[in-house]
């Protein structure tokens, strides 16, 4: 069954150009915006002292878990996170519509962040990290396919929406390591973890007010799934859940191996997915020649994430060892750090988001856009290199918010572009399947960022900055030098 079987067609459900608006944008925008910067501050404020909480020594209320292992977990989770975008988008799709997706996504998340606050050790730790994954993947990738719906496909206000959208979501990361750092080195790890479950109670409630004015669209299943395959779906299920169970008890998926677990499976999902959606009979031809333009995008994202999410790992273990954390003599918490990205982000997203409109069809291209930030990446790991193999308290903190700035302006150029771009080259029947593909990118450089930071040696960092960072340089030139191609393959989309 297509859009037109359910009597409402998507461009009419969008909402008016005129009326009341948030900040020049739809004034729907404002409730996913709360939800968003809400479930942040929750997702970012428990992952800001997850690493320390893995490694530290129990007499610091840690586990005691080696560095490697616990890199290899936080990569493991981090892309599990993402790779979860693909059941929640498919639930929206199939089964239920993106807007009761997203409604019980966040409910599992405040569920997760619970259990990590109440459950001592690792039973605790797998109980929420897997229903915040989970959570996390239903929310994420409906949040952003909502946010679509707002926007016809030609709405120069589109781009715009999405950096606003965008600073909802830093706001949140802002503010998260902030204050459950702060209560993490006051109270402990738990009473931080149970800060964060209460930032999630209250991004629900918010949300529950706002749900309803949502556009009907948001609540559609476009591609239904028939009655009489769903025995078989909930058969497959069960037997998944099984397997995992059984590899789990078995020790076949254990800590040491998960993380290249999850970069095999996240590697074939993309794959399946991408086969999937250009197969299908149900997507035209300049459908699936937008899909094939997604895949150099979709590469190049995979490059700035591997970089990108070692803010969680390398750059926790480089804070926690190597950075000067003074501050008037006192001794700011190493979660701290990840709060310094989220400010550019909410300083520089309205200035990006104002140059997109003011630039309107002048802008650059998508494909130049994601090329600049694997560029600017390579370029920010790098500038590690004057600071390499520096002993305790030798890095300036000054010397790594100028790093960090350089991450924001690599992000803005390829997350909010990434998630504008997978809604416009959508085929209709995969919209919400698209956005997963774009989180897919994340998952699998999310993961193999934990298993990149296994190589991480303190004593000798040159090569593993100045390596990976050429790396990144490279993958940008050589999308730079195909934009062409790809934009013919894009069919009119910019």
């Amino acid at each position: 069954m297509s859009n037109v079987d359910t009597g409402i067609k998507v461009d009419d459900e969008r909402p008016a150009g005129n009326g009341k608006t948030f900040f020049g944008q739809p004034r729907q925008l404002a409730s996913i915006f709360g939800v968003e910067a809400w479930e942040r501050f929750s997702f970012y404020g428990m992952q800001g002292i997850l690493l320390l909480y893995l490694f530290y020594p129990a007499s610091q209320g840690g586990l005691g878990i080696p560095k490697d292992t616990a890199t290899g977990i936080l990569g493991a989770y981090g892309g599990a996170v993402y790779l979860s975008t693909i059941l929640g988008a498919w639930l929206a799709d199939r089964i239920l519509g993106s807007e009761r997706v997203l409604f019980f996504a966040a409910v599992l998340i405040m569920l997760g962040h619970i259990a990590l606050a109440a459950l001592p050790g690792g039973g605790g730790v797998a109980v929420g990290l897997i229903c915040i994954a989970i959570g996390s993947g239903g929310l994420k990738a409906n949040a952003t396919s909502i946010v679509g719906t707002l926007y016809a496909a030609d709405d120069p206000r589109r781009d715009a929406g999405f950096s606003l959208f965008y600073l909802g979501i830093n706001l949140g990361a802002f503010v998260g390591p902030l204050l459950t750092g702060l209560a993490q080195t006051t109270w402990g790890f738990h009473v931080g973890f149970a800060l964060a479950a209460v930032g999630m109670a209250i991004g629900l409630l918010q949300y529950s007010f706002g749900r309803k004015n949502l556009p009907k669209v948001a609540s559609v299943v476009p591609n239904p799934l028939p009655a009489d395959r769903r025995r078989r779906v909930i058969i497959v299920g069960v037997i998944a859940v099984v397997i995992i169970v059984i590899a789990v008890v078995t020790g076949v998926l254990n800590v040491n191996n998960l993380v290249t677990v999850v970069i095999a499976v996240t590697l074939i999902a993309a794959i399946a997915y991408f086969a999937i959606i250009l197969s299908s009979k149900k997507i035209t031809k300049t459908e699936r020649s937008r899909v094939l333009a997604f895949i150099p995008l979709f590469i190049t994202s995979v490059a700035f994430w591997s970089l990108y999410q070692q803010q969680f790992t390398v750059v926790t273990l480089y804070a926690d060892s190597q950075l000067n954390l003074d501050l008037f003599g006192w001794q700011m918490p190493v979660p701290w750090v990840q709060s310094i990205n989220p400010i550019f982000i909410i300083i520089l997203s309205g200035v990006f988001a104002a140059i997109w409109t003011k630039l309107g069809n002048r802008q650059p291209l998508t494909p130049l856009k994601f090329a600049g930030g694997a560029i600017v990446m390579g370029i920010a790991f790098l500038l590690f290199l004057p600071f390499a193999n520096g002993g305790p308290a030798s890095t300036p903190l000054l010397a790594l918010v100028g790093i960090l700035l350089v991450f924001t302006i690599a992000e803005l150029l390829i997350s909010p572009v990434g998630l504008s771009i997978s809604t416009k080259l959508a085929p209709q029947v995969y919209r919400t399947q698209m956005v997963a593909l774009f989180f897919l990118s994340v998952a699998l450089g999310t993961a193999i960022s934990g298993q990149l930071a296994s190589f991480y040696d303190p004593n000798n960092q040159v090569p593993y900055f100045g390596i990976l960072g050429a790396i990144a340089i490279v993958v940008g030139l050589l999308l730079a030098a195909i934009t062409p191609f790809v934009r013919r393959l894009m069919a009119g989309v910019r």
